[in-house]
């Protein structure tokens, strides 16, 4: 009796038990880049890192930010990195820990003195690019800036950086810490580059998240390893102020 019970138990246990993990993310240097084909960066170390302890691995894939949010949203055992942990998205998904800090602002080109922003209002006469379904794009349409009058939307962060560097677009929003990094991608100085404007809303944490779909087993296993991780001087030093926002 008891053995059927178990291969009831089994049979019943969902399907997405047996998907393998996979972990997605966007272009966001220095916390997520490719270098020769490979993911690698900041955050990308922390997350290798918290599959290592939970005694798992995983293929990390970068995507335009609105595809791997809708990937992560929908298919079993998916991780994404770095998400934001807002009101809407706290219960689409299981929140593993956070792996990175970041101080969003407006960055120009650095011969645009003309440019000079001292609150978010003061950004309303510019022309800026966003991405599709990121944090700093949703927080400006709640604020009142419109598509197609203040806000260029592009599919991810390297076309609204070749916007901006193009003389599309006024401002694009990032992380000071980034422009050495964006500036090697798009082959420029980053003397050519000026961080305007750090908006207050947008300093946070972000997490490694999985999706509803994600064994909780293995999401326990997950939770545990980044509390072994968070322990390390590595951890440490990527979540403070040195590279990101203090927490």
């Amino acid at each position: 009796m008891v053995r059927w019970l178990f291969v009831l138990w089994f049979v019943c246990q969902p399907l997405y038990a047996a998907v393998p993990l996979r972990v997605v993310t966007e272009l966001s240097p220095p916390h997520q880049t490719l270098v020769n084909g490979e993911v690698v960066g900041l955050s990308t170390t922390l997350v290798q890192q918290i599959l290592r302890e939970a005694g798992q691995s995983a293929r990390i894939d970068i995507f335009p930010w609105a595809r791997a949010f809708r990937l992560a949203s929908s298919q079993p055992n998916t991780l994404i990195y770095n998400m934001a942990r807002t009101e809407e998205r706290e219960k689409q998904f299981y929140w593993i820990g956070t792996v990175a800090a970041y101080q969003l602002g407006f960055v120009a080109l650095a011969h645009r003195q003309d440019i000079t922003i001292q609150s978010l209002q003061d950004a309303r006469p510019y022309s800026i690019a966003i991405q599709r379904d990121d944090l700093s794009a949703n927080f400006l349409l709640q604020h009142g800036f419109l598509v197609g009058t203040e806000l260029v939307v592009a599919a991810d962060i390297i076309e609204s950086w070749q916007l901006l560097v193009h003389g599309k677009v006024d401002l694009v929003i990032d992380d000071p810490v980034a422009l050495t990094e964006m500036a090697k991608l798009l082959a420029i100085s980053v003397e050519q580059l000026r961080f305007v404007y750090a908006i207050p809303e947008l300093a946070q944490h972000t997490w490694l998240a999985a999706s509803l779909q994600t064994a909780p087993q293995l999401i326990m296993q997950l939770q545990q390893a980044h509390a072994v991780v968070a322990k390390t001087d590595f951890y440490q030093q990527v979540m403070l102020s040195r590279y990101g926002v203090t927490p």
